[in-house]
């Protein structure tokens, strides 16, 4: 889940950090997110239109579309990030995009990961149980298995729809963010405790558990592939390996911030203990947001070799990307 919220405003934010190292670190968000919403918007529309109306459709074709369509909206909005930031958090969109907004960074972070899993169970059934995977993995049944993921991945974000909102600072600023430090005594106990499960049902359900399903299903294709005597991967596993690394480096200090924001809440709001800067929360979301631009990249570069990526357009390298095994 996003990683923001609303704390008593007590002036421990106005920071005098005018060195230059301080402003660049405030500024590196900004370009990153700009890089990502250019990259993203282009990447992943070229990857809808090969994967969704130049390809046949395949299992594999269907959930690496799945990836792009998520990443395409998510990017769609990021705009709307950056003038927030750019105006030191001050939120001028109104109640709607404060939950449209915060409700796209879960989804894409849940359905995201539900799908990555999903290709690593795909793949170890296709090594393990080859006779299998050809009489029962079909197109059907891969669509009705993704509907469901991104039903829990919708689950999974309604408290982000439920308590995020926007509210006014003492000067009249609006900002959007879970708001706690407004809401009665009962309230305000029922809200630390969602925000603390919510981000550690996140945390495990949205990225423990699903990283070990996929490390599992990796020692498994290895060992296989190890009792065959197979020396090369193909290239379908090539450029998910690729997409598992990215997703994992570029998101996981994301998760650990939001976890332990959750964890320390009571802290952070009633003795201003572990207080997590701005600056770094920003650095690490503009790292996890930039995944979401990689995939088209990495199905370029990965899938094939560097000689063979010149002689073809892109077209045709995403199609050998994203093709079946043969």
């Amino acid at each position: 889940m996003d990683a923001n919220f609303s704390f008593p405003q007590n002036g421990s934010e106005e920071l005098s950090y005018e060195s230059l190292g301080y402003k660049v670190l405030e500024i590196i968000p900004l370009v990153v997110l700009a890089v990502t919403f250019v990259l993203g918007v282009l990447g992943n529309g070229l990857v809808i239109w090969v994967a969704g109306f130049r390809m046949t459709h395949t299992v594999t074709t269907i959930c690496y579309l799945n990836l792009a369509l998520a990443d395409f909206s998510f990017t769609a909005i990021l705009p709307i990030r950056i003038i927030s930031m750019a105006m030191g958090g001050i939120w001028p969109f109104g109640w709607f995009l404060c939950k449209l907004v915060h409700v796209m960074v879960s989804i894409n972070l849940l359905g995201s990961i539900f799908l990555i899993t999903l290709i690593a169970l795909d793949r170890c059934i296709c090594v393990l149980y080859p006779v299998w995977a050809q009489n029962h993995r079909t197109v059907s049944l891969a669509k009705k298995v993704m509907v469901a993921s991104w039903i829990l991945a919708l689950v999974l974000t309604l408290p982000v729809f439920i308590f995020v909102t926007t509210f006014k600072d003492r000067i009249g600023n609006v900002y959007c963010f879970f708001v706690l430090d407004s809401w009665g005594v009962e309230t305000l106990n029922v809200g630390i405790i969602t925000v603390k499960l919510t981000n550690i049902t996140h945390f495990i359900i949205g990225f423990i558990m699903p990283m070990s399903i996929i490390t599992v299903c990796y020692g498994l294709i290895a060992a296989k592939i190890r009792r065959k005597g197979l020396i090369r991967s193909s290239r379908p596993l090539r450029v998910f390996t690729a997409v598992v690394a990215s997703f994992f480096i570029c998101w996981f200090p994301y998760q650990l911030v939001a976890l332990l924001s959750g964890v320390w809440i009571e802290e952070i709001l009633f003795h201003g203990k572990y207080q997590i800067p701005w600056v770094l929360v920003n650095l690490v979301m503009s790292l996890a947001f930039f995944n979401s631009c990689l995939n088209p990249m990495l199905y370029v570069f990965v899938g094939q070799d560097f000689r063979k990526r010149l002689i073809h357009s892109l077209p045709a390298i995403l199609e050998r990307a994203l093709t079946e095994d043969t």
